[in-house]
């Protein structure tokens, strides 16, 4: 499989992984790499997969129903530029969250996009540092268990 693909493949597992509430997932992607959101006084820097296993289970809603957030992460416009050596590669998507829970219509919850790097360990690619950028913010009361 070619390193765009792996890359693509990195970024969206992430999205199937936050939906279905495997945040211990979430935190093996980022072994080797860290999570930065917010900016300013509300920046929060996490790294490892302890750290960003702890940061979603303290954050992230999930319904007793079926463990998951009742989410859908839809990940969209896709940009991967490889360095040269093929071992470093930067990636620019955007995002958009839906939720859907019982006493609300499926709605959009939050928007934004996220500059990835990646980098090669072993042959493998992985999350070297995951920057997420809100844009817009909708109702996130049933999603995240902190205020936003």
């Amino acid at each position: 499989m070619d390193a765009d693909r792996q890359i693509q493949n990195l970024i969206f597992r992430y999205a199937k992984l936050i939906d279905d509430g495997d945040f211990d997932g979430i935190g093996r992607l980022f072994a080797h790499g860290r999570i930065i959101a917010g900016d300013g006084a509300g920046r929060t820097e996490v790294a490892g997969t302890a750290a960003v296993t702890a940061m979603y289970e303290t954050t992230t809603r999930r319904y007793p129903d079926d463990g998951t957030p009742h989410t859908q992460h839809v990940t969209s416009n896709v940009i991967i530029e490889l360095d040269s050596g093929a071992e470093r590669a930067n990636a620019h998507s955007y995002f958009t969250v839906l939720q859907q829970v019982a006493d609300t219509d499926l709605q959009p919850i939050i928007s934004g996009s996220y500059n990835d790097t990646f980098k090669v360990i072993d042959q493998t690619w992985w999350f070297d540092t995951r920057e997420m950028i809100v844009g817009l913010v909708g109702d996130l009361s049933r999603h995240l268990l902190i205020e936003f």
